[in-house]
Order: structure tokens, then C-alpha cells, then sequence
């Protein structure tokens, strides 16, 4: 169950009944990659071994975005956030509007009237990174301590590591700025997706190229870095509840092999940034409707061609390859779609 609460609408009722006590853990939980996923795990079985609700507590807008101008390019929408967060087995998650009040209360204030008097906290379970209230002052050591005074525990869960690389949203970040889509999916835990409406472009794919496209309007989460990939894409008639349909390779059976271009278009400009799906083996109408990529692997950088024939020659050698990484990573299969 999602509840959305602001700093103001804290002493309102919550939808559950909480009189047994809550488990709660809190975090931004941008991506809920696998280091979230192994903290929300640990909150559920901890509740359930003490009979209490688990429950998730995360921020929207990033507070980042209030506290600096400069803040990080999201990994999900807050509707995936949430619907990941709730999947993850959460009896209740909280979303607060983060605001400059909130982010002046001391950890103390905090704990006091958001988790105790309104929470009945009994367990409070947190990243490795994670601060909390004015000045990042309530660092797990200080809340701890609060802990051991006002009767709740405290469990700070450590850094999880894939393959040398430790899992955060800032490191998954650096991979898709560096377009290594594969290396971001291991600590993910799934396949990078965005979603966005399709919308008119300028039809050179099709008409010019003889390789139709999918425009996607512009999306509000990070986008890899320029190029070409080999993609999986699901087109639907809505947005859905947030989560991602394409998770691994194994979602073939109801994706498009696809290979989408994020760029420039430098060969017949340079223009505005564009995503441009091609899906192959496809035909249908899909104008006003909504799509889902997924990023499996970058096939090249952008580049600006001599002319049309060219870049025809090497869509075709792009789509041959997306073929057969898509194939490959799915040798039970003699075919994509």
C-alpha cells in the first residue's frame, strides 16, 4: 500500500493498522538497485520474525533537488520507485514531499514525530551511506545512540559489492554516463529501462531510410550515453503501474528486439536530442502510445555520415549485431522476434 504524506499531513491517519509496531527503513532508493533490494529483504524478514509492518519510507523530490542545484539525473520515476518499493514486500511505503522545513528538522525532531508518534517504530534498518535531518547530523552512529535511549534498534546493513564494483545509485550512474548499459543491469538487478510517449519525428527513418523509427518524447530519467544499442521494446497503450515489464533477457518472450539510437542526428544536423527506436520485424501503428526500452549492450558512438546511403549501410550492420547479441544472450532461441 502507497501512502503519500507532507511534513504537515504526518498526524493524519495512516491507512493500516500499525498498533503492533513497524519495521521501517528509509532512503531515497533511486533505482532500487540490488544494495536497496537487500535492505527492503532485510526489513521484511525482520518484521516478520517480530510480527511487526515493514514499511519504506523514501522522498520525492530527490533532496538534492531542494538542497542543490545540481542535483543527479534520476534512475526511476517516482511511480516506478514506489511500485518497485512496494513489490519489494512492503506493507506500507511513505512518500514524503521533501521540503526545505523538512530538511531543517534535527534527527531527533525526526525520529520523534515521523517514526515513533506516528510509526510505532520498533526497527529502523538503513544503507551503509544513509544521514538523516539538518546537516546529514543523524549518521546510523547517532541514531544508534537515539535507539538505545528511546528503546528502538538500529541496523545498519553494509555496502553490497558485484564483481569488485560497489552498488550504489551514484556508481550506475557513472556506467550509463559511460554507456556500459550491461555493467549497470548487474547492479540494478535488471535491465536499464525508460518509458515515454511516441511522437511524430521527422520521418527519415522510414520514408529516407527504409528503417522506421519510434520517437519517444522527452523522458524525466537519465538517459545512457549517446549512441547506438541493442535494445528490447515494449509498446503498450499505457503507462501501466510503473514497473518495468523488460527486467532480463528472459522477457524476449514478450519484447521486440529493437536498436535505439540516443543522439544528435549530426548527419542531417545536428539537431535536438532524440530517442529513436527501431523495433525489428515490426510494422504496426504506434503513434500515442506509450514505449519501453531496455538497454542491453552499446553497439557504437554517433556518427555523421557522408550522406542517406551511408547511414543506411550502417543501420543495416547495427541491426545485424543487435541480432546477434540479443540472440546470443538467449541461446535457447533460434530467433528474435
Amino acid at each position: 500500500m502507497i501512502c503519500t504524506r507532507t511534513l504537515s499531513s504526518m498526524d493524519m491517519p495512516l491507512p493500516l493498522d500499525i498498533s503492533a509496531g513497524t519495521s521501517v527503513t528509509i532512503g531515497n532508493f533511486d533505482g532500487v538497485h540490488l544494495g536497496h533490494q537487500a535492505l527492503l529483504e532485510l526489513t521484511r524478514k525482520r518484521a516478520e520474525e517480530a510480527g511487526t509492518l515493514p514499511v519504506a519510507i523514501t522522498f520525492d523530490p530527490h533532496p538534492l533537488e531542494v538542497l542543490t542545484p545540481h542535483a543527479p539525473p534520476r534512475l526511476t520515476s517516482t511511480q516506478t520507485r514506489l511500485a518497485l518499493l512496494e513489490k519489494s514486500g512492503m506493507a506500507l511505503v511513505i512518500l514524503i514531499t521533501f521540503t526545505p522545513e523538512l530538511a531543517a528538522m534535527s534527527p531527533e525532531a525526526f525520529v520523534h514525530r515521523i517514526l515513533q508518534d506516528n510509526l510505532h517504530m520498533c526497527e529502523l534498518f538503513l544503507g551503509y551511506d544513509f544521514t538523516l535531518g539538518k546537516g546529514r547530523a543523524g549518521t546510523p552512529e547517532v541514531l544508534a545512540e537515539l535507539g538505545r535511549r528511546e528503546g528502538f534498534a538500529v541496523e545498519r546493513l553494509e555496502a553490497l559489492s558485484v564483481d569488485g564494483d560497489v552498488v550504489s545509485s551514484t556508481r550506475i550512474r557513472e556506467l550509463l554516463r559511460q554507456g556500459d548499459v550491461w555493467e549497470a543491469s548487474a547492479l540494478l538487478g535488471r535491465l536499464y529501462t525508460v518509458r515515454g510517449e511516441i511522437i511524430h519525428g521527422q520521418n527519415r527513418g522510414g520514408r529516407l531510410l527504409g528503417f522506421p523509427t519510434a520517437n519517444l518524447a522527452p523522458v524525466a530519467t537519465m538517459l545512457p550515453k549517446p549512441g547506438v544499442y541493442a535494445t528490447l521494446a515494449v509498446p503498450s497503450n499505457s503507462v501501466g503501474n510503473g514497473l518495468p515489464t523488460i527486467n532480463s533477457m528472459s522477457d524476449m518472450e514478450h519484447a521486440y528486439a529493437a536498436v535505439t539510437n540516443i543522439g544528435y542526428n549530426p548527419t542531417f544536423g545536428p539537431g535536438a536530442l532524440t530517442i529513436e527506436t527501431h523495433l525489428l520485424d515490426f510494422s504496426q501503428d504506434l503513434y500515442g502510445k506509450q514505449l519501453e526500452v531496455a538497454f542491453v549492450e552499446r553497439l557504437r558512438g554517433e556518427v555523421s555520415f557522408t550522406g542517406p546511403e551511408a547511414l543506411m549501410a550502417q543501420i543495416k550492420k547495427d541491426t545485424e549485431r543487435a541480432r546477434a547479441i540479443l540472440n546470443q544472450n538467449r541461446p535457447d532461441r533460434s530467433s528474435v522476434r
